[in-house]
């Protein structure tokens, strides 16, 4: 299986998790802050 084999970027690592969940969560706020913007014209 392909998911059992070692990941050559690192993602499957709790760093890597770290590092997805805080983009992640930078996406989704700055998305909520441009919206919360549009609204408040």
């Amino acid at each position: 299986m392909l998911l059992l084999q070692a990941d050559p970027t690192g993602l499957s690592s709790p760093l890597g998790k770290l590092v997805i969940a805080a983009i992640l969560l930078t996406v989704v706020v700055l998305a909520l802050r441009h919206l919360w913007n549009r609204r408040g014209r």
